[in-house]
């Protein structure tokens, strides 16, 4: 019942809709439209109460991510139909491949807090409360899992286009970190349940630092976060955009294997293309020169040796020669 009020005084905008009205509306007495109002407040719905006029939204919430002001609107098929929200929570991730089985593609975990975020390589991710968007997708694809890579490209395209298009000069960082003033903003980690010739389920974790301004000494040099470098964006707005824009991408290399839209979207947005920069794989560090990503997302050095070669994702880490890239 409490949807329904909120997509009916979504809807109103910035009119009044009254008690009566919604008691007629909605088939319950105007006391328990009441209660579901004092909920709302509470939950931080800005709603304004007038005597003989009613209630009505007086701004925009454009920073809960409930489900139901995120999927207001969502212009999406799959992504997001269904949505889990937490106030903390130690790891969407986690969480997300506990339920994978029972729930459908697109369903997002998300959270105001984690206290156990993961980032690559067993790293922490610092994920406070009310900061940033911290969420998960569950994927249910039908492909051999040698596919799978290239869906962290997909996530990664979709993050750097819709940062872009609000404004914000963000690029990539091969194959799973989104930068900006080259420090890290957002990070991307796929895990994978799989067979040898199906998978059971993708969780698509994704870390985005919205509101974070102090970040701890450890980072404070390679982690930036969007109000930081000065763009003051509605995680719910971001949210929506990102999971339209992956919708997109990801239908069209699950259903026709079409790679060029996302393939061009991090060539366009990347980081690397064209820089030296050390390959790290344990204590070896090597440095090469990024030529370019193939067809298959992998990318294309070449080294002092003037050797070519083909790094696929996970194989190494990838540092610049001067800074975080």
């Amino acid at each position: 019942m409490r949807d329904k009020i909120i997509e009916t005084i979504l809807d109103s905008k910035d009119e009044f809709i009254s008690g009566e009205e919604l008691s007629k509306k909605l088939g319950i007495s105007r006391a328990a439209i009441w209660k579901h109002m004092k909920a709302l407040k509470e939950e931080g719905y800005n709603i304004e109460s007038v005597n003989r006029k009613g209630y009505r939204l007086i701004e925009d919430p454009e920073d809960l991510l409930t489900y139901q002001n995120i999927s207001h609107k969502l212009e999406t098929k799959i992504m997001g139909n269904n949505i889990v929200h937490f106030e903390t929570i130690d790891s969407t991730n986690d969480y997300a491949k506990k339920v994978a089985s029972q729930e459908p593609e697109g369903t997002v975990i998300i959270s105001e807090e984690q206290t156990k975020g993961k980032g690559r390589i067993g790293r922490q991710w610092h994920s406070k409360s009310k900061e940033g968007i911290w969420m998960s997708i569950i994927l249910k694809p039908n492909m051999i899992p040698q596919k799978a890579p290239f869906i962290t490209l997909i996530a990664g395209a979709s993050i750097a286009k819709v940062l872009n298009d609000l404004g914000v000069q963000a690029n990539i960082k091969w194959p799973n970190d989104i930068i900006i003033n080259n420090k890290k903003v957002a990070g991307i980690l796929t895990e994978l349940s799989a067979e040898i010739d199906r998978i059971n389920y993708i969780i698509l974790g994704i870390g985005i630092n919205v509101k974070t301004m102090e970040f701890s000494q450890e980072i404070s040099e390679i982690a930036t976060s969007l109000y930081k470098e000065g763009h003051k964006i509605s995680r719910v707005d971001i949210i929506r955009k990102i999971l339209k824009e992956f919708e997109n991408l990801y239908l069209q290399y699950i259903n026709k294997e079409l790679k060029e839209e996302t393939l061009d979207i991090c060539r366009q947005h990347s980081a690397i293309i064209g820089k030296d920069v050390y390959l790290i794989k344990g204590e070896e560090k090597e440095l090469v020169k990024c030529l370019d990503m193939n067809q298959e997302g992998n990318l294309v050095v070449r080294t002092k040796d003037n050797i070519i070669k083909e790094i696929m994702s996970g194989e190494v880490s990838i540092r610049g020669v001067k800074g975080y890239v």
